[in-house]
């Protein structure tokens, strides 16, 4: 959010923690708390994102190896909602078995799940999207959801390349004009604001 003088407000977060863990074998928790997923491909920047909207630093952590987080994460927020992070895909060394798994992981969620609202689609704003990408966005839509596409690492490219950037990631993965692409930086936090007002027009919470 910002304030009067266009500045930008700090959301107060103040409880977080990673409540479940689900592993490839581990049944879904059946929560009554709104859902918020986030998906893309490994590297892209989900857990800087989820950070970001945390205001927290480090909680949720990168893997030291990419490709190598096998679960999915719950954290509860506030205990207003849960930011549900997805594994990441297309690490071209993981193997095609775990590659399988994790589809299924994922599929299973996007089945069972009586709390997810909306699923964010992270993308990197530098490249045209991958196969991967463009699978992944084609699954949510068959199940049904009509994604949110964060355009991550926004700092690395130059203002005057944002709208070309975005156009290539619409046309790419083929989404109508309906469909929101938010450009979003971990470093400057742009972006941070958008998607928090995507999640409050879902729960009708807002930061006060």
């Amino acid at each position: 959010m910002e304030n009067k003088n266009g500045k930008e407000m700090l959301r107060n977060i103040g409880y977080v923690e990673l409540e479940t863990v689900c592993g490839v074998t581990s049944a879904l928790p059946e929560n009554t708390l709104p859902e918020f997923a986030f998906c893309g491909k490994s590297n892209v920047g989900k857990s800087s994102l989820i950070n970001s909207l945390m205001n927290r630093k480090s909680y949720a952590r990168t893997s030291a190896q990419p490709g190598k987080t096998q679960t999915i994460n719950f954290y509860n927020i506030d205990r207003k909602l849960y930011f549900v992070d997805l594994p990441g895909y297309g690490y071209a060394k993981v193997s095609l078995e775990l590659k399988a798994k994790w589809g299924r992981m994922i599929e299973n969620y996007l089945k069972t799940s009586q709390q997810l609202k909306l699923i964010f689609l992270l993308v990197d704003i530098r490249h045209e999207p991958s196969a991967n990408d463009k699978d992944m966005y084609q699954w949510i839509v068959c199940h049904g959801f009509t994604p949110v596409i964060i355009a991550t690492k926004l700092d690395k490219i130059n203002r005057s390349q944002q709208g070309k950037q975005i156009k290539i990631l619409r046309e790419g993965l083929g989404t109508n004009k309906e469909v929101q692409i938010i450009p979003f930086s971990a470093q400057t936090k742009q972006g941070r604001d958008q998607i928090w007002e995507c999640i409050d027009s879902f729960t009708g919470i807002d930061e006060n």
